[in-house]
């Protein structure tokens, strides 16, 4: 079967945008800086968004700390963009405005108006659809821009961008072939997204020496978890102390509170923390799809993300909490092998009694023997599976499990799209 080769004149739906631009520059391809899309964005003046404008970065947590920025502020009253990558099963989840996905023909004029800016300009994939968003979000004039960071920060196409106020969710190691091999060079690169003059609001628990650093060379103001802004939790509630203003006996959310806390700075920064009931309506469904996402019950079936040491070892923390419930177990993973495999495996060993590892497709998928090896390393577990792709695994995996089994489905954004698409077919 041939490959259709499309131009822009031939592209008329947003499946043709998505494949021409990826047959210009694969989705897979990186390449950091900002001079192609500052020089784009200029032509249309895309790099300037409506309303008050949050700039998220961060190792892990970006998602979580949008969608909490989000639904606060729409619980408010207000109307709110969130641009995020990378999509679970729609392109369209990339943007949603008052918590709609965008529509595919706003998407079709926008990557119609780049392709005319970018004239002779070339641009990667990210960079082609971060246009694309700015220039919907310019349209649709949102009160609210709250924008996630793809890799990185000072770099990023996002970071063309002047933030009202920057965030650096976490820190830990990843993508160390462009953001550096240790924590402090990670830190500044995401701190990249910091301005002078600005509020900088940071969510790491641990945070290096260089996200202080940074902000004190570009002259923002600093706002440190830990010492500006404050949480405590106990097994049954939380609390939150800001620079003026406080909540106590707070319902534990589904998501991590160190997010949620982040977030409750942010807001105290606009003006705009709600009122204790408000919080506590939102914080009661405040979750997010593809982080512990239940698909189904007996047997019960979670999905998570968790693709690096810090993610895994939030989900092992919630495993710790949820195995007493269950008989047992079960861990279906698949990771890229440009990932910590065997770090971010380690922290589910504790928990998981059964392993099922499966082989990615493309270029950065790692086969499953590759996961074999790292689980090896790590510990002397020997009831490992091997499966050679999702679609394969899952429903066999799904097969063996008693009715008081758990199912945890982790590794990969590709890992958890591949199974909420086949949960979508069976229903």
């Amino acid at each position: 079967m041939s490959v259709q080769h499309l131009n822009s004149q031939s592209c008329q739906t947003l499946a043709d945008w998505l494949c021409y631009i990826e047959q210009s520059h694969p989705i897979d391809k990186i390449a950091l800086g900002l001079e192609r899309v500052l020089t784009v964005a200029t032509r249309g003046e895309l790099g300037s968004l409506p309303g008050k404008v949050v700039l998220i970065a961060g190792t892990n947590g970006k998602g979580t700390t949008a969608r909490t920025l989000e639904q606060l502020l729409l619980a408010q009253g207000h109307s709110v963009g969130v641009y995020s990558s990378p999509h679970l099963l729609r392109f369209n989840e990339r943007l949603r405005i008052n918590n709609q996905d965008v529509a595919d023909a706003d998407w079709l004029a926008a990557f119609a108006l780049v392709e005319q800016l970018r004239q002779d300009v070339p641009l990667t994939y990210f960079e082609f659809t971060t246009l694309v968003a700015f220039a919907i979000l310019r349209q649709q004039q949102p009160e609210y821009c709250l924008i996630e960071v793809g890799l990185g920060g000072r770099l990023d196409a996002t970071n063309i961008i002047e933030p009202d106020i920057s965030v650096i969710t976490t820190i830990d190691l990843d993508h160390q072939d462009w953001l550096g091999t240790d924590r402090d060079s990670i830190a500044r690169e995401k701190a990249g997204v910091f301005r002078s003059a600005k509020i900088a609001v940071s969510g790491e628990i641990q945070p290096p020496s260089n996200i202080a650093r940074v902000a004190a060379e570009k002259g923002a103001t600093l706002l440190q978890l830990g010492q500006q802004f404050h949480y405590a939790a106990t097994a049954a509630s939380w609390q939150w102390q800001g620079v003026t203003q406080q909540y106590h006996h707070l319902v534990l959310p589904l998501v991590p509170i160190q997010n949620v806390a982040t977030s409750l700075a942010v807001l105290e920064q606009l003006n705009k923390l709600p009122d204790a009931d408000v919080l506590q309506q939102v914080l009661q469904q405040l979750s997010l799809p593809g982080r512990m996402q239940r698909l189904r019950q007996s047997p019960t079936v979670m999905v998570d993300v968790a693709h690096n040491p810090q993610s895994a070892t939030y989900l092992a923390s919630q495993l710790q909490r949820l195995k007493p419930r269950y008989s047992k177990v079960v861990a279906l993973v698949g990771m890229l092998k440009d990932k910590d495999i065997a770090h971010s495996l380690l922290p589910l060993t504790t928990y998981v009694d059964e392993w099922h590892l499966v082989t990615l497709p493309g270029t950065r998928g790692a086969d499953s023997g590759l996961l074999m090896q790292a689980l090896q390393e790590i510990t002397q577990h020997t009831s490992a599976q091997q499966h050679t792709a999702i679609e394969e695994a899952y429903p066999k995996v799904l097969n063996t499990l008693e009715q008081d089994d758990l199912l945890v489905v982790f590794g990969s954004f590709v890992t958890v799209s591949a199974v909420l698409a086949l949960q979508q077919e069976v229903g």
